[in-house]
């Protein structure tokens, strides 16, 4: 594992790492307005004419709310991630522009402009920064934002606007069509393969939730809510280690399976896929299945299941629609297992079978011979470890449970005074002693943090190098 701690690499040049990071930017966008999203789905789900209980008045909240309250909360939100509460104004005034001129949700506009206009207030500010006479302080910052906000809202009105809105009429077309041929199970041959390398938020966000919200407000579902998040084709991965695997993965599967499919943490089967990458093989099979069954019940989910979980499916689905979807989980989950089980039972090798395990093994005996110091590559030592930071691709799914599961190890160990927390993978602190992340996202983390610091994993639930951490630490801290 000290090699892996003190390993440097360059990962400037990486385009997953980067792309990975595109997409928990997308995430941290969207992920504090899920609450918003779902509360229209549900209104969504009650009110329309074709809703559970059907009401004219109440459901006149439905359309200002996917065109005015969701675009500015995600516009708001990602100009804040840039600049705060300055960057989130101009964003929210940039953004309106956008909706007014387009006859459609502007999601992807949002996306777009409100961290624009984060970035150009705080270029702005870095300008003038001490070129402000005192006392003209809040009459500069009010009208920078001011004058900055209304070029922007005319630009976006008359520019930015219409473009977005005819790419997104060119990709709805394109994946119409798509449909229209029975095609759109195809897609399964890049979302899944995408999802294993972390880029899952790329999709979802980026792509299949905008255009499942522009659908909803039409059809009143979408199946674009369900193309990339179906639970079953992970289940039935993690139920065939679960039966065929070895050793280390078929030890941890039944635990992984809970968080995946109750918990909706899908991060937690990638590994097992990136240990066997054949497997991709039955995420890909699973995948298809699943959308072949929704497509021929013709249902979909209001809103976007976040997180992934059996619950969020259920509690999205519209009326009508609960025979379909549960299907098309459970074949998706059939489907899986058999492949999965195929490939497994047709594994001949009898070493640590998975070489991610033989690896971590192999790296856990080296790190015992390091005694009770720690050093990096630099020769700094750490005589003491206070604090440990999970990091994940939006901090509120893997990270959240491996820092939980660390948190259980240090009091089993009786360790105390370190403290353990979970972060996106750009928000981690920089005086953390020891980051922890998933092997692929290593270089997307060395692109913001000090490579000595981050010691990387394969399995959130029992890892060798967190365990032989846990071992470090007693001897270190006592």
């Amino acid at each position: 594992m000290m090699n892996e701690v003190s390993e440097r690499k360059s990962s400037k040049g990486s385009t997953r790492a980067r792309v990975q990071a595109f997409g928990g930017f997308l995430t941290n966008m969207v992920l504090p307005n899920i609450g918003a999203f779902i509360a229209w789905g549900i209104l969504t789900a009650l009110f329309i004419p074709t809703g559970w209980i059907p009401n004219e008045n109440l459901a006149k909240i439905v359309n200002p709310a996917i065109k005015y309250l969701l675009p500015l909360l995600l516009a708001s939100t990602g100009g804040e991630m840039i600049y705060g509460k300055r960057g989130s104004v101009m964003g929210a005034i940039g953004t309106i522009g956008l909706i007014i001129g387009s006859e459609i949700p502007m999601f992807l506009g949002a996306m777009i402009i409100g961290p624009l206009g984060g970035w150009l207030i705080k270029k702005f500010d870095n300008k003038i920064e001490d070129k402000i006479p005192a006392g003209f302080e809040m009459v500069v910052n009010n009208f920078s934002i001011g004058i900055l906000g209304f070029l922007l809202m005319l630009v976006s009105y008359l520019v930015i606007g219409p473009l977005i809105e005819a790419a997104n009429n060119f990709v709805v077309s394109a994946i119409e069509a798509l449909v229209a041929t029975g095609f759109l199970p195809l897609l399964s041959l890049i979302n899944e393969p995408a999802k294993v390398l972390f880029l899952n938020n790329v999709i979802d966000q980026g792509i299949y939730y905008p255009l499942g919200m522009q659908e909803t407000l039409n059809m009143g579902k979408s199946i674009y809510f369900t193309v990339a998040s179906n639970p079953g084709p992970g289940l039935g991965l993690l139920l065939a280690y679960s039966i065929f695997g070895k050793k280390e993965a078929k030890k941890t599967a039944p635990g992984a399976i809970i968080i995946h499919f109750f918990g909706g943490i899908h991060e937690l089967y990638f590994p097992y896929v990136l240990m066997k990458p054949l497997t991709i093989l039955a995420m890909i099979a699973g995948g298809m299945s699943g959308i072949l069954t929704f497509q021929f019940f013709k249902v979909g989910l209001v809103a976007g299941p976040s997180p992934g979980s059996i619950f969020s499916y259920l509690a999205l689905t519209p009326k009508g629609n609960f025979v379909g979807i549960i299907l098309g989980v459970v074949v998706a989950t059939v489907v899986s297992f058999i492949v999965t089980s195929i490939i497994l039972k047709l594994d001949k090798s009898t070493d640590e079978d998975e070489d991610s395990f033989a690896n971590s093994v192999e790296m856990s005996k080296k790190m015992k011979a390091e005694g009770k110091q720690i050093l990096n590559s630099d020769g700094i030592v750490y005589d003491r470890i206070k604090k440990v930071s999970f990091a994940c691709d939006a901090g509120a799914g893997s990270s959240a449970l491996g820092a939980t599961t660390f948190r259980k190890k240090l009091e089993k160990a009786n360790i105390i005074g370190i403290e353990v927390k979970h972060y996106r993978i750009e928000d981690v602190p920089k005086d953390s002693d020891v980051i922890v992340v998933h092997k692929s996202l290593s270089d997307r983390a060395r692109l913001f943090h000090d490579s000595n610091k981050i010691i990387t994993i394969e399995n959130y639930i029992d890892d060798p190098n967190l365990n032989e951490l846990i071992k470090e630490l007693k001897k270190i801290n006592m």
